[in-house]
């Protein structure tokens, strides 16, 4: 209220100001006039470039109510909610379940939510899902992990990818169906993958053959963002020298890794994911059990020479990768996703579409996909 009535009398004050200004310069030509001396009267005040047609608030009759605007979409936004998901990618044994258990502080992974799950080597690479509605004081996201378990555990790992890229593919071609119909829901169920986390064994050396395959090939169709599992495994110094030679390995290969550069929008965002881009890969910890550390409950491992703390960055960069997905990184995700892997993808079908009689042309302009569609759009 005291910033409103402040507002208010300078609003009113500014004419008599400016009067008053002007009366004064008055004044001072006649005196010159007089005495026979030029008036130097002061160069108007010009505006500053690009601000031509702004009104700003001390230019306003009086409040108006515009910044109530954020209101509105944060009450509408609390009620809809939110859509994340997020892939797991990584041999068997390498803690993907409980990183993710971690990073959201419940049981969320596929082996939480199966009672009677038994560790078993799967033959070839299955894609299970699992969705959960998370809600922190008041704000509720549907959170949707997608775990790939057998990718990377078979002796003879060629094309074990084909399965992940066709997932991706397939919900993308989902969301791109939804919006071709001709009564389209008002809001589009969102099942794309906005980030791959894939994980790296700490094995000290080079990335492997099938890390720079499998990112090779998703890093053109969604945002991957790599971390080096159980890096309580290495030293300070092994993990150091790990990390960098796999950031050589990746600009070497031409591997393109979250974020680009290229999506930066200003100076800004630029200076922001420099610093998360020295830092890729995260070395990362993952468990769900706490323990007393100076009186303090913490996340850590508890080993026979002290505890590692999960949250502390002296011990890792869980804290790190958990800000990059949820903090401050989560709805750049969801927009690089929509408007760069999404729109990449629906430009090339609808190419194709242009270019094919029996192709995307086939699409039914009505609800409900035919069989001969379905069959046509398993990429």
């Amino acid at each position: 209220m005291r910033e409103d009535t402040a507002q208010e009398l300078d609003s009113e004050l500014e004419p008599a100001i400016r009067m008053e200004e002007e009366r004064e310069v008055e004044l001072q030509v006649e005196e010159d006039s007089e005495a026979g001396r030029e008036t130097e009267i002061p160069p108007p005040q010009l505006a500053e470039p690009g601000t031509q047609g702004i009104i700003r608030g001390r230019d306003l009759f009086g409040y108006v109510g515009i910044e109530a605007v954020l209101d509105q979409m944060r009450r509408k936004t609390m009620k809809a909610g939110f859509e994340f998901n997020i892939m797991v990618v990584g041999q068997s044994g390498l803690g993907k379940s409980t990183l993710v258990n971690t990073l959201f502080k419940s049981k969320v992974s596929r082996k939480s939510c199966t009672p009677s799950y038994e560790e078993k080597i799967s033959r070839t690479v299955h894609l299970k899902s699992v969705s959960h509605i998370i809600e922190e004081k008041g704000v509720k996201m549907r959170l949707t992990v997608i775990d790939t378990p057998g990718f990377g555990d078979q002796i003879n790992n060629e094309n074990c990818w084909d399965p992940i890229v066709k997932y991706i593919n397939e919900q993308y071609e989902k969301y791109l169906t939804e919006e071709l119909h001709i009564t389209r829901k008002r809001r589009i169920p969102d099942t794309r993958v906005h980030c791959c986390v894939y994980f790296l064994p700490a094995t000290g050396h080079r990335l492997r053959p099938i890390d720079v395959e499998f990112m090779k090939r998703l890093g053109k169709i969604v945002s991957i963002v790599p971390v080096i599992a159980k890096a309580d495994t290495l030293t300070m110094d092994e993990r150091l020298d790990f990390k960098q030679r796999i950031r050589q390995d990746l600009q070497a290969s031409g591997i393109r890794v979250y974020p680009q550069k290229e999506y930066d929008e200003d100076v800004e965002d630029r200076i922001r994911n420099d610093k998360i881009r020295e830092n890729i890969p995260f070395a990362v910890v993952g468990t769900d059990k706490e323990h007393q550390v100076n009186g303090n409950k913490v996340l850590g491992r508890k080993t026979k020479w002290g505890i590692i703390e999960v949250e502390n960055v002296a011990h890792c960069e869980f804290a790190n990768l958990r800000d990059l997905l949820v903090r401050s990184h989560l709805q750049d995700l969801k927009d690089v996703t929509h408007y760069i892997h999404y729109e990449t993808y629906r430009v090339r079908r609808l190419n194709e579409s242009n270019a094919s009689v029996s192709g995307l042309s086939a699409l039914p302009l009505e609800n409900g996909i035919t069989e001969k569609y379905e069959a046509q759009s398993q990429l």
